[in-house]
Order: C-alpha cells, then sequence, then structure tokens
C-alpha cells in the first residue's frame, strides 16, 4: 500500500535530496529527457525548504520515496515563471504554482497523481489562493526521442479542470540527455479556478 501525505517543516527538508533524486530520474525520460546534476537540484529545492508556504507531497512504498509533488505561491518561485504569467488576468499572488509532479514509472494508474494535485489544490485553498497553475515542456508530436506508445498528460490535466492559459509560456534552461550544454525550452502554462 503506497502512503501519500503531507510533509512540511523538517519532515519537507529531510525528503528533499530524495526529491532531487526522483526529478532526475523522472524527468531524464521523455517529455523532459533532462540530463540531471544532483548539485544543480540541491540549489533548485531550496526554494521549498525557504518557503514558508512551500508544500511538498511525498508518496512512500515503506520509507522509500517513490514520488513527489511539490508547490509554492507563485511569487516565490523562479521570476521567468511569474513574468510569463504576468498577463494571464489573475493577479500573481492569487495563484498557486504546483511545480514538479514526479512519480517512478512502476507507480503510476494507482490514483496518485491525484493525490498529489488533491493536497497540493487544498493547500493552496487553506492558503486563499484562488487559482493553481503549472508548466509543462513543449514537444512537438514528431519529436525523434518520443517513445512509441508515450500518452501525453493532457486528458488527466484537463480531467482536473486546467487548461492552457493562452501565450503563458516561460522559458527554462537545461541540458538535454546527449548534449553537452543547457539550452531554451518552452514550457506551457496550464491554470485552473480552485
Amino acid at each position: 500500500m503506497i502512503r501519500v501525505e503531507r510533509l512540511t517543516g523538517a519532515a519537507l527538508v529531510a525528503a528533499l535530496p530524495d526529491v532531487a533524486r526522483l526529478r532526475i530520474e523522472v524527468f531524464h525520460a521523455f517529455p523532459y529527457l533532462y540530463d540531471g546534476e544532483f548539485d544543480y537540484e540541491e540549489r533548485y529545492l531550496r526554494v521549498y525548504r525557504d518557503s514558508a508556504d512551500a508544500i511538498l507531497v511525498g508518496a512512500f512504498d515503506g520509507a522509500r520515496l517513490v514520488g513527489a509533488a511539490t508547490g509554492t505561491p507563485m511569487e516565490d518561485h523562479a521570476a521567468d515563471f511569474g513574468a510569463a504569467m504576468a498577463g494571464c488576468g489573475v493577479p500573481l499572488d492569487h495563484i498557486f504554482y504546483c511545480a514538479e509532479s514526479v512519480l517512478l514509472p512502476g507507480y503510476r494508474g494507482q490514483g496518485i497523481g491525484h493525490r498529489f494535485f488533491d493536497l497540493r489544490e487544498d493547500h493552496a485553498r487553506a492558503m486563499g489562493r484562488s487559482h493553481a497553475a503549472f508548466c509543462g515542456v513543449i514537444r512537438p508530436t514528431d519529436h525523434p526521442a518520443r517513445p512509441d506508445g508515450y500518452r501525453p498528460l493532457d486528458p488527466f490535466w484537463r480531467a482536473r479542470g486546467y487548461a492552457p492559459v493562452p501565450d503563458a509560456i516561460a522559458r527554462f534552461r537545461w541540458k538535454e540527455v546527449g548534449q553537452t550544454s543547457e539550452t531554451p525550452h518552452a514550457l506551457q502554462f496550464w491554470m485552473r479556478a480552485l
């Protein structure tokens, strides 16, 4: 039985190294193709340690973290992300940013992704936020690394009430698998009213 729970304070901080490892492993696959490094991950994840209103939802198989979902108020996250949402019609301090949601492949299809969203959205509502948003990398349907049988998450996101935000595209750099340096990537924002 997989246990899904909200982590805060010392428990959140203690889980961050495992979240870093999960991000590197899960985002290595299509569509992100992220060639991650632990040192970068440690720096990136500090926002969850430093934001008083951050949330980390962990999925545990026994004591092992097999999935994680994070979130912060939009204004606590990367400035590039806030800039992409500046014209969305909702003040940034009304938006809760649901950041990564990573789950090892063997644990998918069991409702854990829904629990990740449920707990983050509940957290956002408790903070008085009116909207939740996240972003996903944009890849063409004919991308050469797209595996046979790949199913995008768009139907899952739409079923939860999210829709793409017109013209809200964030730009973020990372090193892709097989490359020697970071390159820019476009990420589409999705949002829903809470």
